[in-house]
């Protein structure tokens, strides 16, 4: 919570983590969650759900994915909050920190 505090304060007083609802979850590589590697992809998904991934490793094997809040997300990637006007169906992707993001339309791969 303290990395969490410290984006609120800002000299103009407008918060980087207010950029998403406080209460808005997402699915979430633990990797990511942990500050250990970056987000390099953010989708929102026709659903209207969020899903945060690093990029790398599967986020589909048990385990690697969690639901966490947005924020948390913020937090360790604070250009994640730019794209909190994505809109549904679409995704970003980055190369690593620092890098532009790229977003594009996105929907998942048909496994039929």
């Amino acid at each position: 919570m303290r990395a969490i505090k410290r984006l609120r304060g800002t000299s103009r007083g407008f918060s980087l983590v207010a950029a998403f609802p406080e209460t808005l979850g997402a699915v979430v590589q633990r990797t990511v969650l942990s500050g250990d590697l970056p987000a390099r992809l953010v989708v929102h998904n026709s659903g209207n759900d969020w899903c945060v991934g690093d990029g790398v490793n599967d986020p589909n094997v048990p385990g690697a994915s969690v639901v966490a809040h947005m924020t948390l997300v913020v937090a360790w990637n604070s250009s994640v909050s730019e794209l909190a006007s994505l809109p549904p169906g679409w995704a970003a992707t980055r190369d690593g920190p620092g890098e532009s993001w790229e977003r594009f339309p996105h929907q998942y791969p048909d496994l039929h």
